[in-house]
């Protein structure tokens, strides 16, 4: 039988000694409360499905986001972003909180918290994936078994459409007048092959094969490796780098230095609203429209891990899609007339 004890004017302790399991405790405000809880657990322990709760009911979300933090993030591809976005959570009042008391009413809040200070729906998302992934682990690599996921119990913000922003007639030939060497080079490498900043930056002639027209790169965005297959068009850029294919391909240019030469260059082209990443959305969106690739093939190139990050880029190939219901073969195209094109 457990024993409900008083404490202080405002508590009720709740105490099970049973054997072969550890003596179990909990404090409530009222003694119903208390008499509720140790009838459940009573009953968890007949039926031999009980699983202690002490260290879930014992650690706060601020220590579980610490170790977690030690223990996983240096494993990540960019672990100094997860790095900052813990140590923002870190700062939260709901990391006070202990994690089994943490409900999805609270994760409601927290959203709606920083929906109040103006976050984007994927910034929004971005933390709660942190706090989910923190539950998981915890529930199953660090004996708290008893643990439930409050995220899992929550509508996550919807995320804004990613950015669409293509180059206009004219823009990237007044883009490249205006890029100083190697920035030219490095945005028509982007163009061609669709890679991120940071895997033109860290490029090495080591990871580059040109005999079978490839670049390896061992460590990407989403933590995978990915060979990138380089066109005729990316050969000749390669080509006509200086150097003893040696070292870094583009130099030392690191990524920030990339973004600031890119904005400088725009500013002088006068061109608004174009970022370095807009070109990586560019050259997908010129794999659909101007190859007949299919998708899987594009995301080979692409790098992306989800095939729905891919789906906004499928408006592109409507005439293609057209032309093979009209009877054409792949590479092919149909005239209004109904007959093939090479």
């Amino acid at each position: 039988m457990a024993t409900i004890r008083k404490r202080g004017h405002l508590q009720w302790e709740a105490r099970i000694r049973r054997k072969g399991y550890p003596v179990t405790c909990k404090t409530f405000e009222t003694k119903t409360d208390a008499e509720a809880w140790a009838r459940a657990i009573e009953s968890e322990m007949d039926k031999g499905t009980f699983i202690s709760r002490s260290e879930a009911e014992s650690t706060t979300l601020y220590e579980a986001l610490a170790r977690y933090l030690q223990e996983y993030v240096p494993k990540f591809a960019h672990p100094h972003l997860e790095t900052a976005r813990i140590k923002a959570l870190q700062r939260r009042a709901v990391a006070t909180r202990v994690l089994a008391s943490i409900r999805g009413k609270d994760i409601a809040d927290f959203i709606k918290e920083r929906e109040a200070e103006g976050m984007s729906g994927n910034t929004i998302r971005l933390d709660i994936n942190t706090i989910s992934r923190v539950f998981q682990v915890a529930s199953s690599s660090w004996g708290m078994e008893s643990l439930a996921n409050p995220v899992s119990r929550v509508q996550k913000p919807k995320v804004n459409p990613g950015r669409q922003r293509r180059l206009e007639a004219g823009e990237e030939g007044r883009l490249l007048e205006k890029c100083v060497f190697p920035l030219d080079k490095i945005v028509l490498f982007a163009l061609e092959t669709a890679m991120r900043r940071e895997e033109i930056a860290t490029l090495d002639w080591s990871r580059v094969d040109l005999q079978k027209r490839a670049a390896l790169l061992p460590k990407t965005k989403n933590g995978d490796a990915r060979s990138v297959p380089l066109s005729p068009a990316a050969l000749k850029i390669l080509e006509t780098m200086p150097g003893e294919h040696a070292g870094l391909v583009f130099g030392a240019l690191t990524g920030p230095m990339i973004t600031r030469r890119m904005i400088r260059a725009c500013k002088n082209a006068g061109i608004a609203d174009l970022t370095f990443h807009d070109l990586r959305h560019e050259a997908i969106s010129r794999l659909f429209e101007r190859t007949d690739l299919d998708v899987m093939e594009i995301r080979t190139i692409s790098g992306h891990r989800n095939l729905q990050m891919l789906a906004r880029y499928s408006h592109l190939r409507t005439h293609m899609l057209a032309d093979r219901l009209a009877g054409a073969k792949r590479g092919e195209t149909k005239s209004a007339s109904g007959t093939a094109d090479a």
